[in-house]
């Protein structure tokens, strides 16, 4: 019972917590209090995440075989048997669920008075029979479609941190300043009047790791990673697809702290004076009103933008309280070329000593992507060897730079496109890190 009190004081300070619900109906339940433990749960459905709905429905499962076993034991049937059934309505297109309680008041007696003259005395009714089987309601929970707000990706233990990403101090610094370090030193961050959160904008050449940051950054502070790509928002019908964005920012406020990822930005963030048309407009507005608007709350919340593309971007998102930081994200320096290809290498069949500086040093402007491509190519080049001679042999230097003879950076493209950006369209000074990275890279393109 002390349990019992502890939530019900939680939820009289705050009647919307979910969580506090859920846990109410879990005592309720241990207690034997079953009327009270499904309307603490009906409860909990309309205010917590998506993340304990699943737990909710086992509880109600459990409840629907505690109901039926009594059913079957009792012995006799009352003239008036009232029994309670759960349906769970899930409208299409991410509507919300609810319940509808549903009594049913039987005279089984009539029932039974009216059918026992056509009975022969010699007839008798089967051993174990009960009247009643076919006229109850059991409690049921009907599990229905998923919304598109249910379908991104969710992870709230992350094992991946900056130790696993190479290189990209700069950057690993700037997220410990606006997330890390407000969690671990939260008094200090108060006092200076220091929100945490905020949202950060990351371009860059394909395959340079922006994604893999975003991961690392979760898991360095134990907080939640949610990504959201262009399909978990758009949909067909009006007015659908900006419902999935304020559904998307719903959640993530639900599992603070937390990582919001939103990987091609570009592609839902689009430039509305580029727009042929006005389809996306909507929801553009609306993502601009969800990381800062006059309802929103963004706090403990870090909102990553990724984009290959960052002209494309509208220029709402890149001012100061949505996208604080722009920040490139330039193919792996020395460093982080090195350690990329020791990590590549790991668990394969390798000569001990390989010359990975020699390696890094003719790998300039390859992105992430690129170095794995080199490694599966020599392995692939000396698998290829093994099978025609049958000896096998471990992978070498010399495999590891024929195989970067072969290939080309895929950054170059990318890079010759932005140097036009640099060249016409840096009023802003947006690019400026980019004009310093190619003026110390000309001679490669």
């Amino acid at each position: 019972m002390e349990k019992i009190e502890i939530m019900r004081n939680m939820l009289a300070n705050n009647p919307e917590n979910g969580l506090a619900w859920y846990l109410l109906g879990v005592e309720y339940v241990e207690t034997g209090n079953e009327s009270e433990a499904l309307y603490a749960f009906s409860q909990a459905l309309n205010y917590c995440g998506q993340e304990f709905k699943t737990q909710i429905f086992e509880q109600l499962a459990r409840l629907t075989d505690k109901k039926d076993i009594l059913s079957k034991d009792r012995p006799s049937v009352e003239n008036n048997d009232i029994s309670a059934g759960v349906e769970e309505v899930n409208e299409n297109q991410g509507a919300g669920k609810e319940f509808i309680y549903k009594e049913e008041y039987e005279d089984v007696s009539a029932d039974t008075s009216e059918d026992s003259g056509d009975w022969d005395e010699d007839e008798q009714p089967e051993e174990n029979y009960d009247i009643r089987e076919d006229k109850i309601i059991r409690l049921s929970v009907v599990e229905g479609g998923k919304s598109k707000g249910d379908c991104f990706v969710s992870e709230k233990r992350n094992p991946v941190t900056f130790d696993n990403v190479g290189g990209y101090d700069e950057l690993k610094d700037i997220i410990r300043m606006k997330i890390i370090k407000p969690f671990s030193s939260q008094g200090l961050f108060s006092r200076y009047k220091k929100k945490s959160g905020g949202g950060i904008l990351m371009f860059g050449p394909p395959g340079c790791g922006k994604t893999y940051i975003a991961k690392a950054t979760a898991g360095e502070c134990q907080a939640g990673f949610l990504a959201v790509h262009i399909t978990d928002i758009l949909d067909p019908y009006l007015g659908v697809s900006s419902q999935n964005v304020k559904d998307i920012f719903a959640k993530a406020r639900t599992m603070r702290p937390c990582v919001l990822f939103f990987d091609e930005i570009d592609t839902i963030g689009f430039n509305r004076s580029k727009l042929a048309s006005e389809h996306m407009r909507p929801i553009i507005d609306q993502l601009l009103t969800e990381i800062e608007g006059i309802d929103s709350d963004t706090q403990n919340m870090l909102i990553i933008g990724a984009t290959n593309m960052p002209w494309d971007v509208d220029p709402a998102f890149k001012r100061p309280g949505r996208f604080d930081k722009v920040i490139f994200v330039p193919p792996p320096d020395k460093k982080a070329r090195l350690a990329i290809l020791e990590l590549k290498m790991a668990d394969r069949p390798q000569e001990k000593k390989i010359d990975y500086i020699s390696l890094a040093e003719k790998t300039e402007l390859y992105s992430g992507a690129d170095l794995e491509n080199v490694v599966e190519t020599a392995t692939e080049n000396v698998l290829t060897e093994i099978l025609k001679t049958g000896v096998e042999r471990p992978v070498g230097t010399k495999d590891l730079l024929k195989a970067v003879d072969s290939t080309r950076p895929s950054t170059i493209e990318w890079l010759k496109t932005i140097q036009n950006f640099v060249r016409y369209s840096n009023q802003t000074g947006l690019y400026d890190e980019v004009e310093k990275y190619l003026s110390k890279r000309s001679r490669y393109l």
